[in-house]
């Protein structure tokens, strides 16, 4: 309890996709690892919710080092230094930070080697967990193993368990800031509290659920490009300056014009993004929207230019590098517009022209009767790298690394993509960028070193 060394590591990846972080903290002279914390984000928040659980079940540790990271200290903040949350609670609990020199990994040695002891025996041979909480459940089980039951070569094939001891006599407890707010199950909150400091997570029961929906509207800036609680919402420049409603949950994110939705996407956000959204003015959801109604559909036919536009009256209408030099029909309907080719729905977009001067336009005519077709699934193929990840579309998928320099198969959908390894394993993850995929064939990696 003298010195505790902190740091941050990754290469934590869910079945769908994502990758998630894992906060650690060890004893300096015993080797236990006093945290173990798996979070989808490694912000200062997560970082300082974590450090205050461990101390709330072990006692205030002398010192602590660590990186320079931002979690850790504002020393290198712009335009000037300003003192972060994590300093904050070091100070107001009377620890001793100790930060290591630029480029200095090796000062913080002993939590590194952690690093790569979690990496080899649990992360490297476990496949993509199911959630997030079963990520924890089995880091957990691991850290348990690691003080207790393995032995360690630096304290003379002791266990770290045996040279511990948690602090005594803090009759002060943890004081805890009141800016440290309850940041979800994936970050844990401390048993203990200081004198006028309030407990974190007492308030949660009388909050509503974390994970319920939620609904705000937003503006469309001049770019397209909308961003909500650190998630990406593409909608193009046609769209600026419209006022839309998006309806989020940890699930799915939808975006509503005129009542009507115009795309929806999976959503990146989790409990702790929803709880800040509703903070800031975000009022419950209803249920999912419905998609618009097909009343009313005008048709164009238009030739697609070499930068993959389409013009109708003043307005374009991206159709996507891959279809320039086509002839396609443009299905104007409602809010959004359906690009077709072949008689197949290639893209979906936000229309941007008018209700009212859709027929007046060159070439209008209305719609065919029924929806137009939706295109038959898109399948690739790639070799999975020796990280056991995958790239497509833009977006790093990770398979895992028991599968390194396989074969896998993609069906590509609209907002997933179905995974097939070469020996059957399949798993789901969520498309999470709409960049249009050109490469359909496998890349050949070196297989994996084996040593043996």
């Amino acid at each position: 309890m003298q010195l505790w060394q902190l740091d941050v590591t990754a290469s934590l990846f869910l079945a769908d996709g994502r990758e998630c972080k894992v906060i650690t903290g060890i004893d300096d002279h015993s080797r236990y690892c006093v945290i173990a914390t798996v979070v989808y984000r490694a912000t200062g928040r997560a970082v300082c919710a974590a450090f205050v659980a461990a101390m709330g079940e072990y006692g205030v540790p002398a010192e602590v080092l660590s990186d320079n990271g931002k979690q850790f200290t504002g020393r290198f903040g712009k335009p000037r230094p300003a003192e972060v949350l994590f300093e904050r609670i070091c100070r107001e609990n009377g620890i001793a930070q100790r930060l290591t020199r630029p480029r200095s990994p090796t000062t913080t040695g002993k939590v590194e080697r952690l690093h790569q002891t979690l990496q080899l025996e649990l992360l490297n041979v476990h496949e993509p967990f199911a959630s997030i909480e079963a990520a924890q459940a089995a880091v957990d089980a691991w850290r348990k193993e690691y003080n207790a039951d393995r032995p360690h070569q630096s304290l003379g094939m002791a266990f770290p368990a045996a040279r511990f001891a948690p602090a005594t006599g803090q009759a002060l407890g943890v004081r805890v800031p009141a800016s440290l707010a309850p940041a979800g199950p994936a970050e844990p909150a401390p048993s203990t509290a200081g004198p006028g400091e309030p407990l974190v997570g007492a308030a949660a029961s009388s909050t509503q659920p974390a994970s319920c929906a939620v609904e705000l509207d937003r503006v469309v800036p001049p770019s397209g490009n909308l961003w909500v609680a650190g998630q990406q919402i593409w909608l193009g420049p046609a769209m600026t300056g419209r006022v839309v409603r998006i309806w989020a949950d940890t699930q799915r994110v939808h975006v509503l014009s005129a009542g009507h939705r115009v795309k929806t996407l999976p959503s990146r956000l989790d409990a702790t993004d929803l709880a800040r959204l509703r903070a800031n003015g975000a009022v419950p959801a209803g249920g999912p929207p419905l998609p618009p109604p097909s009343g009313g559909v005008i048709e164009v036919d238009r030739t697609v230019n070499a930068s993959g536009n389409i013009s109708v009256g003043n307005h374009v209408i991206s159709a996507g590098a891959p279809l320039a030099g086509q002839r396609v029909t443009v299905r104007l309907d409602g809010p959004v517009a359906h690009i077709l080719a072949g008689g197949t729905t290639v893209r979906t977009v936000a229309c941007p022209v008018p209700q009212q001067a859709r027929q007046q336009r060159r070439g209008a005519r209305a719609a065919t009767a029924g929806p137009p077709q939706l295109p038959f699934p898109l399948t690739v193929r790639r070799r999975v790298s020796i990280r056991g990840a995958i790239m497509i579309g833009g977006q790093r998928i990770q398979v895992g690394l028991p599968y390194a320099g396989k074969t896998a198969e993609i069906t590509v959908g609209s907002d997933t993509y179905q995974i097939t390894v070469d020996d059957g394993t399949t798993l789901t993850a969520p498309r999470t960028t709409s960049r249009d995929i050109r490469r359909h064939k496998a890349s050949h990696y070196p297989p994996p070193h084996n040593p043996g």
